[in-house]
This record gives structure tokens, sequence and C-alpha cells, in this order.
């Protein structure tokens, strides 16, 4: 079975539009600190970790909604049930979104006085800021539900082209804020908040554009919330245990760094992150489709999707992984320039990158379990991490700041992915599965890997001060040869190449 058409249009435009979007990201970070300064980029950090730590609010609702509204597509007579299904999950999203702003205002002097450590901004301007990302977040909040909404429709070439268009609202407006009226965190907020308002409205209307039409009226139904609330817990328990486990690190390090240092780290796992952006496509388009498969029960199906789904992982993130964590002191140093912020980065860099690889792989495994609807897997493995994580990494950053936390972050999410592969596969696709995983990933991460050996290697030949063209080159080169490979071991490159050389052969024997 191959990929229909319509998923390889959602990963076309996911895997799109998120390469872009991480390439303004990041293009627009020394810009900022520019702008505003290095320890003025903390800030950012701290919002960031707020934001993820609120996720645990979230409830499971998106998934659900994404995952029910994928299911009732392939449901006769049930053009209402999903229409009252997204005004019952808008009405609670937007009242958690409400909840969430009241409580970062409310907190806001608490957080700025106790806890963020800055040495030049003052505890005045912290608060202000506090208070302004609180009505940020409460703008922002609510446009999970409708990109949920929009991901189960399979409508995720529009709402990639909102969320783009959006990215480029906030940046260039940012810049020209910043530029043109003030270079002050306070503006920079403002406007983020007031982008943020006006992209969820926007996403509000195209979902509801989107469903399908019916002669009665949309309605509140808290039926269809018991309905859905098993998969909902599950679904709740498993953020939470997701948020502590990824934001754990940034909530001791803020406390036990000073802001300017917590930006280097901030700024590292910043770009780290970006490996989870390139499989969040894949998960974002093969969601719906596995969800439809399984009320099918097409076992055929789901497992060939699975493999190809694991296979574009291995294709997509490996490559950029391995180039990164080898070339990061070389890519920093050209895309930051600072050299003191290169040096307190750069190791960082490398370490997140290999954590954030891991984590990416686990994404696939529990995108198979949601589609069953299972969630206690994952639930009891982020409960049993988060008790791992807490003692491990007060330890860690006690002993080696920065670095001890990423160690941490390594050792966890690599015993997390065997023990829940090995799990899974005794309940959902059951038989010899170590082959396909041989084949998958271990081979594929193994060349690549010797690929970004060999080339760091050969860069380290040319002296110290080399020409910026020839690191360029070289990094270049790793990355395209990384791809190739890694497709090659996949076997999607030389499956093509001996059909192509059986065509001729064909022809030569005619």
């Amino acid at each position: 079975m191959k990929l229909t058409p319509s998923v390889r249009h959602n990963i076309i435009a996911n895997f799109t539009g998120n390469v872009w979007r991480g390439i303004f990201n990041l293009a627009f970070i020394p810009v900022y600190i520019k702008l505003m300064g290095v320890e003025v980029y903390g800030l950012l950090g701290v919002f960031m970790s707020l934001s993820a730590l609120f996720v645990l609010l979230d409830m499971g609702l998106s998934t659900t909604l994404s995952r029910e509204l994928s299911r009732l597509s392939v449901i006769e007579n049930s053009v209402q049930e999903s229409r009252n299904l997204v005004r019952t999950f808008e009405v609670v999203y937007w009242l958690i979104g409400i909840v969430i702003g009241a409580a970062v205002i409310i907190l806001a002097p608490l957080i700025a006085e106790y806890w963020i450590n800055s040495a030049n901004i003052s505890t005045e301007i912290i608060e202000q800021t506090l208070l302004i990302m609180g009505m940020l977040l409460a703008f922002q909040w609510p446009r999970a539900i409708y990109i949920g909404g929009l991901e189960g429709l399979q409508r995720q070439v529009l709402y990639n082209v909102i969320k783009t268009l959006s990215m480029l609202a906030r940046h260039i407006g940012a810049v020209l804020v910043l530029i043109f009226i003030s270079p002050s965190i306070l503006y920079f907020f403002y406007w983020q908040a007031f982008v943020a308002l006006i992209t969820t409205i926007v996403l509000a209307v195209y979902l509801w554009k989107s469903l399908p039409e019916s002669n009665s009226r949309s309605k509140f139904d808290k039926n269809l919330f018991v309905k859905n609330w098993k998969f909902v817990s599950g679904v709740m328990g498993i953020s939470l245990g997701t948020v502590l486990l990824t934001q754990m690190d940034k909530i001791i390090l803020s406390k036990m760094l000073t802001l300017e240092v917590f930006s280097c780290y901030m700024l590292a796992t910043t770009v780290a992150t970006l490996t989870m952006g390139l499989v969040s496509p894949i998960h974002t388009a093969l969601f719906p489709r596995l969800s439809q498969l399984v009320v099918k029960k097409d076992e055929a199906g789901i497992s060939d999707l699975y493999h190809r789904g694991c296979q574009l992982a291995s294709i997509i993130i490996l490559p950029i992984s391995i180039t990164m964590i080898f070339f990061s002191k070389e890519i920093l140093s050209t895309w930051i320039g600072d050299p003191t912020v290169v040096n307190n980065t750069h190791m960082l860099l490398s370490l997140l990158i290999v954590g954030t690889t891991i984590k990416a792989y686990m994404t696939l495994p529990y995108t198979l379990q949601l589609a069953h609807g299972w969630t206690k897997l994952a639930f009891y493995k982020n409960v049993v991490a988060v008790i791992i994580i807490v003692p491990s990494m007060l330890w860690a950053v006690q002993m080696y700041q920065g670095i001890g936390a990423a160690w941490v972050l390594i050792f966890l999410y690599l015993g997390l992915l065997i023990v829940e592969i090995i799990i899974m596969h005794k309940r959902i696709l059951k038989g010899n599965i170590r082959k396909r995983y041989d084949y998958d990933v271990l081979m594929p991460l193994l060349i690549v890997s010797i690929i970004g050996l060999a080339a760091h290697e050969i860069h380290d030949i040319f002296p110290i001060d080399v020409s910026a063209v020839i690191t360029a080159l070289v990094v270049v080169c790793t990355l395209l040869f990384s791809f190739m490979a890694s497709a090659w071991s996949t076997g999607n490159l030389n499956g093509k190449v001996m059909s192509l050389l059986k065509i001729k052969e064909r022809k030569k024997i005619v």
C-alpha cells in the first residue's frame, strides 16, 4: 500500500511549512539579540516554558478533536455530531485560555521577584513583560483546538499557509516595531499578542467553513465531552507527563542559572527543537489516516503506513541532525557570530540535538498508539520518566549545569524509546519487527553517522582559520551525501535504482 495522495500532500505541506517557519524563526533570533540583547532573549525562553507548561491544560482536547473528526469523516450521518463536537470543545478551550491568562497575570509579581534572576533587567520590567505574556497566552491558546480540527479534516495545506503567514507577521512586524518604535521587550510582546489574536480568529473562521454544512445549529453538548472523556483523560495524563518531562530542565535551569547563561541554553534548545519540527509533519499527516484504518480494521494498511512513516522520518531527520551535531560550532559561528555565545552554546547544541533526535523517534510509536485509542502505555512511561528525571536533573545541573541536563535527557529518552517499542509491539503490529527497525532506523543511523564523522575529520585537516566558503561547502556536502545515504539504506533509493536496472535488462533481452 502506497501513501495516498492526500497523505502525501499533507506531509509535503506540513514539512514545507515547518521548514520555512524554522528557517525564519532561526533567521530572526540574531536580530532580536542585536536589538534587545542576549539577556532579553532569556525572557523569550521563559515565555516558551510557560506556554509548554500550560499545555497540560489542553486536557487532550485538540488531539481528541483531530481523531474524532477523522473518524467521523468515514461514518455516515455524522455531520451534526461533528459540528456539535467542535462547538463543545471550542467553548471549553476558550474558558481554559481565559484561566491561563488570568493565572499568569496574578502570578507575575511573584515570578518576577522570586524566580527570574537578572542582572541588567529591572524587576518592574520583568513583571510588566509577564503581564503581557498572560494576555498573549490567552489569545493564542484557543488556536490549538482549531488546528486540531483542521488536522482531523485533513485540511493541513490550509492551516500551514495560515501558520506561515502568521509567523511572518510576528517576526517582520516585531522587527519593525523594535526599530521604528522602541527596542523594548514590552513592545515586542504587545505585537505578539496582537498577531496571536488575529491568527486565532482566522483559524476559527476557516475551521467552521471546512466543516460539512448542516440545517441544525451547532451547540454545546456535554454528552459528547463525556463520551470522549476516556480518551481525553488518557491524553491529558500523557500531556502532563510530557510537559514535565520536556520542561523540567528549563524550570530548574531558569532558577539555578543567571538569565544570561540560561539564554544560551534556551538558544541551543530552540535550534535543537527543530528536529521535532521535522517529524511532526509526518505525525500530523499519518494520524488521521491511521485512525481511519483502525476503524476499518485494515492491519496490513496500518503496518505498511507505519513502516513508511518510520522510513520517511529517518530520511528527513538523520541527515540534518547528524550534520548539526558534528558542525554545531561552525553553524553557530556563521549564524550568531558572537564568539562568547558560540563557545557557551555549541556543545550544548550538539548534545541537545542528540536528545531531541531520540525523542523524535518516539513520535511515530505514539501516533500509532493514539490511532488505536491506547493511551496507558505513554501515560505510564511518562510517570516513570518524571520520577527519574527530577532528582537526576537536580543533581546534574548542580554539578555540570546545562551540559549535565543535556546528558540526562539523552540517556532518559534512549531508555524510554527502547522500552516503549518492546511493549507496544506485544499488542500492536505483533510479529518480527526487529528487521524493520534495523532497516528503518539503525542502518541509516549508522551510515549517516559515519559520513558525519568523516566529514568533520576532513574539515579539521584544514587550518583553524579556514575560509567560511570551504566550511559551508563541507557542511552542504555532508548534508547532501547524508540524505542520499539515508534514502539508500532504507530501501527508498536502492529500490528505485534496482527497478530501473531491471527495466533496462528486460529491454536488452527483448
